[in-house]
Order: structure tokens, then sequence, then C-alpha cells
């Protein structure tokens, strides 16, 4: 009966899997045309404490090649203990397209408050937001007019991925986020899309206000990006598109110690139990039955309860189409080097995922120098 359970779980998990794969592949790669700028943006970026990662956003602001009038840019300073502002007043590629406002709170989510005040004051048809720790690609608001100039739209999800990524945490964070990413593009595929990144969402204000913004979620610290995706998908599901363009990658860098990524997952993982979205729930639940099965099977193996080489087996299944997805997905963000470190990350991710779930189940958790309650 044992083993039933866990070789049910196993095709669940690779039935699964596999069709996000499939998923991944119907969904078209946007291939970039030169054509006469159109759309008009406003990119928000809150921000607290992020003085060390300001210049690098600041230059590849500047070096956007989209006209400057088109766009305008809105900083959001959330309550920033360090010389953030500063930074942003002397950098030399600070322009008068950029400015800054302060976050006007009202709610248990500071940066929900923080796009909401900034939505408040834009000037144009659609909303950009990214992080402040990220890097913008060139043709990155070129790509995004492009695709609203071919495509009915109301939300976009576009890509986002690791750059400067050197030590062992650094890569298993990367393929980490990497099979979160192929997820999130075979859900679209798939026509169930259920997955997105505040670091790279497109969507017009008239949606935002139509869909009373973040009205229903506020009191969730986290979740800017998926709560506004449920949204748009109950409002017009044929309006929400991904932009499948290498051209508008939008890059960040992996946590730097082990407790900031818990941390950073753990406040990932303490949004899911407000999903309204069943098929990320039903994902959700596979996903964990799964690593969950190969702890207790390990368990159960020294133990003697249960057989090892059939834990071997099962193991090996969930590797063999964890890597379909995975390789899909490194070879369109142009990251396959990084595929050697895919068995040892295999070997500790079960453990790792379990455990940020039992953590983001029974405790609160830090963020930005705060601590939020679930």
């Amino acid at each position: 009966m044992m083993i039933l359970i866990f070789v049910g779980i196993t095709l669940a998990y690779l039935f699964l899997i596999g069709s996000l794969a499939f998923g991944f592949d119907k969904v078209k790669p946007f291939p970039l045309e030169e054509v006469e700028a159109k759309t008009t943006f406003s990119v928000i970026i809150p921000f607290r404490n992020e003085a060390e990662n300001l210049p690098e956003l600041l230059k590849s602001i500047a070096a956007l090649h989209y006209p400057k009038h088109l766009f305008e840019v809105i900083l959001v300073d959330d309550a920033s203990e360090d010389n953030s502002v500063s930074v942003i007043k002397t950098d030399k590629f600070t322009t008068t397209n950029i400015k800054i406002i302060n976050n006007k709170r009202e709610s248990n989510s500071p940066k929900k408050d923080a796009i909401t005040s900034a939505i408040q004051l834009a000037k144009h048809d659609w909303i950009v937001t990214t992080d402040a720790d990220c890097v913008l690609p060139k043709f990155w608001l070129d790509t995004f007019d492009a695709f609203i100039q071919k495509n009915a739209a109301n939300f976009i999800v576009a890509p986002v991925t690791y750059s400067n990524v050197h030590s062992f945490l650094d890569r298993f964070q990367l393929l980490d986020f990497l099979s979160l990413q192929g997820a999130t593009i075979g859900g679209f595929g798939m026509q169930k899309p259920f997955l997105c990144n505040g670091a790279n969402l497109a969507y017009k204000k008239s949606f935002f206000k139509a869909a009373h913004g973040f009205q229903g979620n506020n009191n969730i610290a986290s979740g800017d990006d998926i709560f506004l995706l449920e949204k748009a998908l109950k409002q017009d599901a044929k309006q929400v598109h991904y932009l499948k363009s290498k051209h508008a990658i939008v890059t960040t860098e992996a946590e730097k110690t082990t407790t900031d990524l818990i941390s950073q997952r753990v406040r990932w993982a303490s949004k899911s139990a407000n999903y309204k979205n069943n098929f990320a729930k039903v994902v959700g639940l596979i996903v964990l039955l799964m690593n969950a099965s190969l702890i207790c099977g390990l368990t159960l193996s020294i133990v003697g309860v249960f057989n090892f080489n059939m834990l071997v087996y099962l193991f090996l299944i969930k590797c063999s189409i964890d890597f379909l997805l995975l390789f899909k997905t490194v070879r369109f963000y142009q990251q396959e080097s990084y595929l050697a470190s895919f068995i040892f990350s295999c070997l500790l991710y079960p453990f790792f995922s379990v455990y940020v779930v039992f953590i983001s189940i029974f405790s609160n958790y830090k963020w930005k120098g705060r601590a939020f309650s679930k």
C-alpha cells in the first residue's frame, strides 16, 4: 500500500511537470521587430535601503533605448534608513523623467502601498513594475511596446533571472528560480497561468483601477504580483499574456546568505494559502507531496521499512522530468552552463523545499528589516 501511494504521487508529479514542459514549447518566442514606438509607460520601482543596488539600476534605466518622452520612472521610497535617496539624487544617470516619491502606508503590505501610491500619480496608460535590485535590458520597453501593438493585452508577464552567479549557493538559487520561471511559462502554454514575478510585470492602469488594485489582499504583506494576476485572469483571461523574449529579460542577484534565501522563500510561500487559483493550489500540493515523499521514503528505508531501490527509482524519475523542464528553461535564458550543479541541487532540494513550507506555516518572517505576520 505504501509503495502504491509513493508511486501514485510520482506519477502525478510526472504528469504535472511533463505537461508544464509541453506547455513551455507552446509559448512561442516573441521576436523584436522595429516598429514605431507608441505605448506610454509609467515604470514603478519601490525601494527600501537599496543604496548598494540603485546605481546599477539607474545606469540600466539611462541606457534604455525607448524614447524618453514616452515613459516616466517613479521611484517610491519605502522609509529607507540608508542613503538611497541621496544616491538617486546625485547619481549621474538620474534624468528628468525620473522622480522620487514617498510611500503612503495604508495597509499591511509596504510594497503594495508603494505601487498604489505611484499609480495614483502615474501619467501614462501602462504600468510596468520592477525592483530596485534589478538591471533592465536595453530594449525592455521596446519589446513591451511591440508586443502590445500586436496583442490585445491588459496584463503581461515577462521573464526574470539571476546574474553574477558564482558560488554553489548562487547556482542552487538560480536553478530553483529557473524552475519557477519554467513553470510560469509552461502554465501559460497550458492556458492555466498561475505564476508571475513583480520584478517584470506590465498592466494597464485602467485594469488596476477596475480591479480595485490590491483590495482584498492588502492584508498579506507579499503577493503584489500573484494576486493581481488572479484578478486579471478573472476579468479577462484572453488578455493575459506571457512575453517570451530574450530582449525583455530582467536580471537580479541571488541572496547572499542561506538565512536570506530561506527568509525570501518563506515570504514567497507564506502567500500561497491565500491563492484563489485552484490550479496553483494543485501544483503546490503535488510538488510538496513529491518532495515530502522522498524524505519520508529515505527515512523509512533507513529503518528498513521501505525498499531503498524503489526510492532511487522514484528519485531518478523526478530528476529526469525536472531536468526536461529546466533544460528548456536554461536554454531560453542562455544559462546552460549552470546545469552542472543540477544533480547536487536535486539531492538538496526536497529537504530545502519541505523545510521552507514547514517554516512558512508555523512562523512569521522578516524582510527588509521588518517583521511580518502571515
